[in-house]
């Protein structure tokens, strides 16, 4: 296998993959190109070369391990097919943020990626300006269902239509995880708590969280939710937990200057003036509470690796499903990403779509899963003896996620051409009401009135 480490390479990067996560999976139509296959298949000894474009190549450790692994197996199956994988071109710390500018660039000098990671909220410029193929349409609909179904374990009902849009599935959802509440047992018991009864709601986390920062000196807790580096997939989740939604469901009005999104905010804001929430950048809270230096953190599980390594015979990690907003129902949202095929040459795409139903194989999902950390998306894997179930039962860390999966709901992507500026000047809003002491309503309300201006015509 060949790997291209375009910028900086992977070394420095470290396990900002979780913000690469989230999207719109809204329709479930019928497709009329059910049963039918455009592109022949491949003869045992037709060589073909496709590129693989991941922002897991942009990650040391884990995450290139496990792909690297992956790859190779691939192509020994395939011994026809040649891999080159690759980071997307870029500087960004966090690598999943470069990937549409990765590809557009690449468009414009005419060689794009044949396969590429691109995370959920990307969902509507992905098919409309970058030109994603209909998977359907290359392969048929029945092929692109009994991959959904697997040989044994099919795809949770919930994740399966993530990268569909108006009936036609242009991507197959590949690793996503819901928000989850892992959090310190030491220092909930050196700060007088019991570690069996973690928090359930905001109101519980604040007092837990002041408990830990006055008795233990440590931070008492991080939400990985209120940055811009941390996209919007867990706000996201905040809000619908709230009761509110960051935009409407028809994707046409902006809402997140109302009620439910600044009380969000403002809770946060609380724990910041508190002294609960240290003033910390999405690195360092993370790696603060991998060192053992914060009681609770709201995260992805993508970097679950990286904590049970910290915690490994020094403190005790454990998990729990995100609080609530009282007795409001919790609305976990999805981060992650879906594998896209943008080849044009018939060859390639048949050697993408090969590539793509590897990945997402359940043999693929046990070594991602093992390797990462992420939720496996054909959760029967975790019951399998053959598959996840003793990993499972000696992973209880997964069990929020499995939990949570059942009521999730979609990362819902911004509309238009300008919908990171959209996101992004949300994200700063959020940001600066949280840790820089701007007021919530009147900062959210003025970024509304920008963003408004940057969605598309009706």
């Amino acid at each position: 296998m060949k790997r291209i480490l375009t910028g900086s390479g992977a070394l420095a990067v470290s396990a900002l993959l979780l913000t690469a996560c989230g999207g719109l999976g809204t329709t479930t139509a019928s497709s009329p190109t059910a049963g039918s296959t455009s592109i022949p298949e491949l003869a045992p000894d037709q060589p073909v070369s496709i590129v693989f474009e991941s922002y897991n190549y942009g990650l040391a450790g884990a995450w290139t391990d496990t792909f690297d692994t992956l790859i190779a197996e691939f192509e020994r199956e395939h011994p026809n097919i040649t891999v080159t994988a690759q980071k997307p071109q870029g500087n960004s710390p966090n690598p999943a943020t470069d990937t549409v500018s990765s590809i557009q660039s690449q468009m414009v000098a005419g060689a794009a990626p044949d396969v590429a990671q691109l995370g959920f909220s990307d969902l509507d410029f992905t098919i409309h300006q970058l030109g994603a193929k209909s998977l359907d349409d290359l392969v048929g609909k029945d092929e692109v269902q009994r991959n959904f179904d697997g040989a044994s374990h099919p795809y949770a009902a919930t994740a399966r239509t993530l990268a569909d849009w108006d009936g036609t599935t242009y991507g197959v959802p590949f690793v996503f995880s819901t928000p989850v509440f892992y959090y310190n047992a030491s220092l909930f018991e050196q700060a007088g708590l019991d570690p069996a009864k973690p928090p359930t709601t905001w109101d519980e986390v604040a007092s837990a969280a002041s408990a830990i920062a006055s008795k233990t000196e440590k931070g008492g807790v991080y939400l990985d939710c209120l940055t811009k580096s941390a996209k919007d997939w867990c706000f996201q989740s905040l809000v619908r937990s709230n009761g509110g939604r960051v935009i409407s469901q028809d994707r046409s009005t902006l809402e997140f200057d109302a009620a439910p999104a600044v009380e969000a905010v403002t809770m946060a804001r609380r724990l910041v003036d508190s002294g609960a929430t240290p003033k910390l950048n999405q690195k360092q809270g993370y790696e603060a509470f991998a060192r053992g230096d914060m009681g609770m953190i709201l995260e992805t599980s993508a970097i679950q690796g990286k904590f049970i390594e910290g915690a490994q015979g020094k403190w005790d990690l454990r998990a729990t499903t995100m609080p609530s907003f009282g007795s409001n129902p919790l609305v976990p949202t999805n981060s992650g990403a879906s594998l896209f095929t943008f080849a044009s040459d018939p060859a390639k795409q048949r050697a993408s779509w090969e590539l793509i139903k590897f990945l997402t194989s359940e043999d693929s999902y046990t070594a991602i899963s093992k390797g990462i950390g992420y939720l496996p998306l054909r959760t029967g894997l975790v019951d399998d003896p053959d598959g996840l179930e003793q990993w499972a039962e000696s992973s209880p860390l997964i069990g929020p996620n499995l939990t949570q999966l059942a009521t999730m709901e979609p990362w819902v992507s911004m509309p238009g051409n300008d919908y990171l500026q959209i996101r992004d000047g949300m994200m700063d809003a959020v940001e600066s009401a949280v840790y820089q002491g701007a007021d919530p309503a009147g900062t959210l309300t003025a970024a509304q009135q920008q963003a408004t201006t940057l969605l598309p015509a009706s």
